[in-house]
């Protein structure tokens, strides 16, 4: 079954940390073991994991993400074709293994909503599947 987590973001672009509301569901959902799928239905926003003990880390990667659009013409009239480009460049989905009803994620690991075009009010789709 298909959880669906809503995610608010502040800012233009922002990572937002988002591990606490995953893990949640697996629980929710009574994954005792398997694998849990994450995705991003949107076009101008990813999925990333990464580290999540030190927040200069995601202050880092959105300066690096800005730094990172191409001085290109863009012919998307709406203006937002360096969100596009960047959620093209994170993805939009991350999977994880499930063991005794946690993420298996490394020790300073996180899963990140990655807003390239905010702030807005988003949604991330969660799967758990047994296996």
């Amino acid at each position: 079954m298909k959880q669906v987590l809503s995610v608010r973001t502040s800012r233009g672009m922002e990572m937002r940390e988002i591990t606490a509301e995953v893990q949640k569901t697996v629980r929710e959902q009574g994954l005792e073991n398997g694998f849990c799928i994450v995705y991003c239905p949107h076009t101008t926003a990813g999925l990333a994991i990464n580290e999540n003990a030190d927040p200069d880390v995601c202050s880092d990667l959105v300066r690096a993400f800005e730094a990172a659009v191409p001085k290109v013409r863009f012919d998307h009239a709406e203006g937002n074709s360096p969100a596009h480009f960047l959620s093209c460049l994170v993805g939009s989905s991350v999977q994880l293994l499930v063991e005794n009803d946690r993420l298996q994620l490394g020790r300073w690991q996180g899963i990140f909503f990655c807003e390239f075009d905010g702030p807005r009010e988003r949604s991330v789709w969660v799967r758990c599947v047994e296996g």
